[in-house]
């Protein structure tokens, strides 16, 4: 039996590991966190959503970005500090324009498979994360924004979305509990919410029992990619805690998020992920008013970029996009705007106890994950999903599989049978 080492135990790690052991492989998975799903996978928006699957890759975006620069509380927010790696990445952002429209569209197909997969894996192993079948509600407050939204919505019915506009009275019937003026908005059915950290954790734990090991306080300190793939890392648990180890193994899945790239290098490969960060808010809903003006319909706030989820007492309020660098700092200046979001439109909600939180998402230039082998042999990449890493990630884990099986079949002398236009991607 071929051994396969995954390096990350975040929402891509956990989905390439169970779609690998379903294949027959042994595996055994890397990370430096004391358990799974801890880094942005512990508390992003929630949302499943194959209608949020357009590329941030357009002029628009661009502009934004400039007429923001000097604001704090903006949703998109550049450190303006010099840095080759950011704007190297930026001049690569600008130079994939011209795919905006194919690219969306493949996110789009992506997206949808992604879902299903989830469900599927969800079921099979019975994972309780508080999923809600009950559509995504996107909303806009002008003309310009909602007659954006239609050109985008062109894109998303393309790719096999369907996605329709609503009026404002049918956004108040959709959900009764958002207060305020919008001009329009578009429902997307068959979207979805859950809690990404409990999914992660669900999963890993079926995955152990298929046979997955989990080497956790990990800290992999270096990677060689010879005739087989060499993981050399320090172990920081229990009596082993200190000591440094190294094992081969048959093949290695980077699936290591914004730092994929760095380990990329030590493998030969150039894999240009920039870490956006994004900031969260979960409001403990504990008295009954609460509950009763919180959404149950997942919502993405056109233009404040917000999107929210709700998990029966717990509301996910998400969004933003800093270019910082690796820096994980939660900033009150970057919260604040989420409070006051839901004071606005859902003033019912008593948001005194709002627990913030701040996650690196893995984007990739071109907004599309990098999926497939490296350079060297037994080297293969599952990374680099940006902000549809919850959405995309059974997907791609099924793709890498794939691949990786029509490469290095499970037992010597076994070769499996991949769709070619399963390797496109």
């Amino acid at each position: 039996m071929r051994h396969i080492a995954v390096l990350g135990a975040g929402i891509t790690g956990v989905t390439t590991a169970y779609a690998l052991s379903e294949k027959g492989y042994a595996v055994t998975v890397f990370d430096r966190n004391r358990y799974a799903a801890m880094e942005t996978s512990f508390a992003n928006g929630g949302q499943l959503s194959a209608s949020n699957a357009e590329v941030w890759n357009n002029w628009g975006t661009v502009w934004k970005g400039i007429k923001w620069m000097f604001r704090k509380d903006a949703p998109l927010l550049v450190n303006l500090k010099p840095s080759w790696h950011k704007y190297s990445w930026m001049a690569e952002f600008v130079a994939n324009i011209p795919d905006y429209r194919a690219n969306t569209i493949a996110t789009t197909k992506l997206a949808i498979q992604g879902r299903k997969y989830m469900f599927d894996m969800a079921e099979r192993e019975g994972i309780d994360f508080d999923l809600e079948k009950r559509g995504i509600l996107h909303v806009y407050g002008t003309k310009k924004e909602f007659d954006h939204a239609s050109e985008v919505n062109l894109m998303l019915t393309e790719g096999g979305l369907d996605r329709r506009p609503v009026t404002p009275a049918e956004i108040s019937a959709l959900e009764p509990a958002l207060q305020g003026k919008f001009y329009g908005g578009f429902f997307t059915p068959s979207d979805s919410t859950g809690d990404i950290h409990k999914f992660t954790r669900g999963l890993a734990d079926a995955c152990k029992k298929r046979g997955v090991v989990f080497v956790l306080d990990a800290d992999v300190k270096k990677l060689e990619a010879g005739a087989k793939p060499r993981i050399t890392w320090l172990d920081n648990a229990g009596t082993d805690r200190g000591r440094t180890k190294s094992q081969e193994f048959d093949a290695l899945v980077v699936c290591a998020g914004s730092h994929s790239r760095a380990f990329a290098a030590q493998l030969g490969d150039r894999v240009n992920i920039y870490p956006v960060k994004g900031y969260s808010i979960t409001i403990l809903m504990d008295d009954e008013e609460s509950r009763a003006g919180a959404p149950w319909v997942s919502l993405l706030d056109d233009h404040a970029k917000i999107v929210t989820s709700r998990y029966h007492d717990r509301f996910r309020v998400a969004g933003t996009a800093e270019f910082n660098g690796y820096n994980r700092d939660i900033r009150h200046d970057r919260i604040k705007p989420l409070i006051d979001w839901v004071n606005t439109y859902f003033p019912r909600v008593n948001t005194s106890q709002s627990i913030p939180w701040a996650g690196l998402r893995p984007m990739m230039p071109n907004m599309l994950p990098r999926v497939g082998a490296g350079s060297k042999p037994g080297i293969f990449y599952n990374t680099g999903h940006g902000h549809l890493g919850w959405t995309l990630s059974a997907a791609t884990a099924e793709l890498i599989a794939a691949r990786i099986s029509s490469d290095l079949p499970p037992e010597t002398g076994q070769r499996a049978a991949v769709p070619r236009e399963a390797l496109a991607v």
